[in-house]
């Protein structure tokens, strides 16, 4: 039996082409202070030296105390399938994620678990750090104490719904039926499992310190305007939507959803492009109307997504050149 004070934690690492970022994902959790771990990495099918990678180093960890589990798929099957294997593997207390591109802070699995316990609390966030090219930058996240609140906060765009934000008490995620999530649904996958996830979360504890720090990759932008990104996304928000429809009788959530719907698609007023200003339009028109409702939103950008519901592309990509590439340019160069 675990001691109460040292739950096991299990880390959920899909490996997919990650062999130039994967050694320093891996040395942040050889560095952890906590080492009660057990890591579920899951070999996708990638064609690169990840898994060895893995395979390397699992002596080094297991030294530590540290239990390792390499899961392998004998086809590429995505990220989504990938979690879902390393969740159906998972027999830790508390579930963490992390990405094979992403580095923590030392002390990162410590923190939660102390602050899960002293509060016992179904969740425990932190905030991060966006790292692209050689800039930096301090993500924050609101302060929220019950999962109705992160749900809010998650769909006002003012909370982020990343998995590796959160540390999760397995029991939640599991019952009264697992959470899991939508095969080949690689995109919004944690927008919509962390959104039914926090209909279950009675109680959160929120750590204020980055702990973890998100590499943004060159292509991660330009996906987002991809017919596949979108098709996918869709998939996600409609799981969601039917979700709540199903098991809440609570209509406000409904109302909440359409501004996750307008927060999702905003990107595509910043692209510079006529064709995305058009998805914009007929994507998630139902949520034009919760334009000046989300009290939350800066009037700038309801003006800018009110002139793209009327169509007025000229003023959206006046918007995009002055105002977005001038703040660009301000926080990474």
């Amino acid at each position: 039996m675990d001691n109460p004070a040292t739950p096991l934690v299990s880390v959920v690492i899909p490996i997919y082409k990650a062999e130039a970022t994967l050694p320093s994902c891996i040395d942040s959790l050889l560095s952890q202070t906590y080492h009660h771990l057990e890591l579920l990495f899951v070999d996708d099918c990638s064609p690169d030296r990840g898994a060895e990678l893995v395979a390397e180093r699992v002596p080094r960890l297991e030294q530590l105390g540290i239990k390792v589990k390499l899961l392998r798929h004998t086809e590429n099957k995505g990220v989504a399938v990938a979690r879902n294997t390393a969740l159906d593997a998972a027999t830790g207390e508390y579930i963490y994620s992390v990405d094979a591109d992403d580095e923590l802070a030392p002390d990162t699995i410590e923190v939660l678990v102390r602050e899960a316990i002293w509060k016992d609390v179904d969740l425990t966030g932190c905030e991060w750090i966006l790292k692209q090219g050689h800039s930096e930058r301090r993500m924050v996240q609101p302060e929220v104490k019950s999962g109705d609140e992160a749900f809010e906060q998650c769909c006002k765009g003012q909370m982020r719904w990343n998995l590796w934000l959160f540390l999760i008490k397995r029991s939640v995620l599991e019952q009264p039926s697992p959470l899991r999530f939508l095969p080949g649904k690689n995109m919004g996958e944690d927008m919509m499992l962390m959104g039914k996830l926090l209909q279950r979360v009675q109680t959160i504890s929120m750590v204020h310190r980055p702990l973890y720090t998100y590499v943004r990759n060159d292509g991660s932008l330009t996906n987002s305007y991809s017919d596949a990104h979108w098709e996918q996304v869709n998939a996600n928000i409609r799981e969601l939507e039917v979700y709540l429809e199903k098991t809440s009788s609570n209509p406000s959530l409904l109302e909440l959803l359409q501004f996750m719907k307008l927060n999702l698609k905003l990107p595509l007023l910043i692209s510079g492009r006529r064709a995305d200003y058009e998805r914009w339009r007929t994507t998630y028109p139902e949520s034009h109307p919760y334009i000046q409702l989300n009290n939350l939103t800066p009037w700038r950008t309801k003006l800018l997504q009110q002139m793209a519901a009327r169509g007025q592309y000229w003023f959206v990509a006046l918007y995009a050149q002055v105002i977005m590439k001038g703040l660009y340019k301000l926080l990474y160069h």
